[in-house]
């Protein structure tokens, strides 16, 4: 098996919650049906089918101002073209969304721009002369703006006027744009919104703590900017995704972020936060996605209770302390405690945790030996304990370590051996690159560990002092020498 090579890389990612749609446009019937707003005060728009004005014959139109204001906000993106349409409304391209009242008029509800992929036809931008028109003020039925990648050539502060829409905007997305300075404070009089998403802008300063006055928000993405400052008291009831990824946020995790039962997604890597993990969010019961990797985070690690989540990602924060917790984290998937100064042993109670899929633990200062049940974990397809200080017999076979090939890694582990009746050698190539030999018995009762490079003597041990290092050619011709000798002597002591 040791020329046998295929490429599987696994591609750890966690798509980003945007609810652009669900409970933002309404929902499309056959029959003409009076829509509620949040307040319960009956709409004046009337939901039909949406492909019905584009062919009526009864006299519909588009309303004259908005239909002006829609000219200019095309004009503004570079989309000149749209000046030529008659009807914007009736003309029925991609990214606009109208909606008719009683008296059969229709009103823009929704702008969209920018290519998000090769199905969506959104008209595009011109980067180099792109900005948002004020028009959009004059788009008094307006619920959803959405703008990606149109100003990057020519970059501009989030225009203060967005806060003259806040009776009717439940989602605006200024996503990959470029925007410049602060996030405005005329933002939080947005209180209808539902989605706010700025991500991958270049915002500075601090996020506002007025957001707190949009009580329906439900998801928050403020990441991939310059954003410093602490984070804000939040409170809001219905959020489900808070994200601040890589941002300049400094000091610690507010205790009220535990109060934000309906948290789904809580991305907070990448910044610059300190002090310990507060006991208040083991009450997030709903929470799916925890990532807190990349920041000075410091403490014990007392996290439980979290029956909902299935991937906790705390790398590269320097805990300094024992592995434990994942109480009652029954769906837990994902598992990340890489760099992150773990000492004592891997616990037990990591291994009732029988949907993990992937396990990282490397890079910290783990003792003893591998727990033995790690083995009956099913579903396990990715496990790095490389660098610690393990001990012992590894204790899975071929099935297992077939199964994961290259995403088992064990490597910097001095005192790891394998048993050569387990089926582990059929691996061997990987395991010479662990540096793992077999488990021998010496005159006393305790196991020693005979590497496999210096059993076969096809390496120079590290014990000689010897400065000399094999070459790359020769090197892999010593593994291949060390794997057929291997197999051979197996051979002879089965027959």
């Amino acid at each position: 098996m040791a020329g046998r090579k295929k490429k599987n890389n696994f591609l750890l990612s966690f798509l980003t919650l945007i609810i652009l749609a669900a409970g933002l446009l309404v929902q499309i019937s056959t029959s003409f049906t009076v829509i509620m707003s949040d307040t319960g005060v009956p709409s004046p728009l009337i939901d039909v089918p949406q492909t019905g004005f584009s062919i009526t014959k009864n006299g519909s139109r588009t309303h004259p101002d908005e239909q002006a204001a829609v000219y200019d906000i095309m004009r503004a993106t570079g989309n000149d073209w749209a000046t030529d349409i008659p009807d914007v409304c009736r003309g029925r391209w991609h990214g606009i969304e109208c909606m008719p009242d009683k008296d059969n008029v229709f009103h823009v509800v929704s702008l969209s721009f920018g290519a998000l992929s090769d199905d969506t036809a959104f008209p595009t931008c011109d980067p180099t002369r792109s900005f948002i028109s004020s028009s959009v003020t004059k788009l008094p039925h307006l619920r959803t703006l959405f703008f990606y990648r149109c100003l990057g050539q020519n970059p501009q502060p989030v225009p203060a006027f967005l806060g003259l829409l806040g009776q009717t905007l439940q989602t605006l997305v200024l996503r990959d744009n470029g925007h410049v300075g602060p996030i405005p404070m005329q933002v939080a009089n947005l209180t209808k919104l539902r989605v706010l998403d700025l991500h991958g802008n270049n915002l500075n300063g601090s996020v506002p703590a007025q957001l707190n006055r949009i009580t329906g928000l439900r998801s928050l993405d403020l990441s991939g900017n310059r954003l410093t400052g602490s984070i804000p008291e939040l409170s809001s009831p219905v959020l489900n995704v808070l994200d601040l990824n890589q941002n300049h946020l400094t000091g610690s995790i507010p205790d009220s972020i535990g109060s934000l039962s309906a948290l789904k997604k809580l991305d907070l890597s990448r910044n610059r936060m300190s002090g310990s993990i507060p006991a208040s969010m083991n009450g997030l019961t709903n929470l799916v996605l925890l990532d807190l990797s990349y920041n000075h985070l410091s403490g014990p690690m007392m996290l439980k209770g979290l029956v909902s989540l299935e991937a906790l990602i705390l790398k590269g924060n320097p805990m300094g302390s024992t592995l434990q917790g994942f109480k009652g984290m029954k769906d837990l998937m994902i598992l990340v405690l890489s760099d992150m100064d773990l000492i004592g042993p891997i616990p037990g109670s990591l291994t009732k945790l029988a949907n993990l899929r992937v396990v990282h633990l490397d890079g910290n200062q783990l003792n003893g030996s591998i727990p033995e049940k790690l083995k009956e974990l099913n579903h396990l397809s990715e496990l790095r304990l490389n660098d610690n200080c393990l001990t012992g017999m590894v204790p899975f076979g071929r099935d297992l370590v077939w199964r994961m090939r290259r995403k088992l890694k064990l490597h910097n582990n001095n005192g790891l051996c394998y048993d050569p009746d387990s089926g582990f050698q059929d691996n061997l190539g990987a395991l010479l690159d662990s540096g793992i030999g077999y488990c021998s018995t010496g005159s006393s009762s305790s196991r020693t560990v005979q590497h496999a490079s210096n059993f076969y003597g096809w390496f120079p041990s590290s014990s000689t002092g010897s400065s000399h290092k094999p070459t790359t050619s020769s090197l892999t011709l010593r593994r291949i020498l060390a794997y057929a000798c291997s197999t051979l002597l197996l051979l002879l002591t089965s027959t």
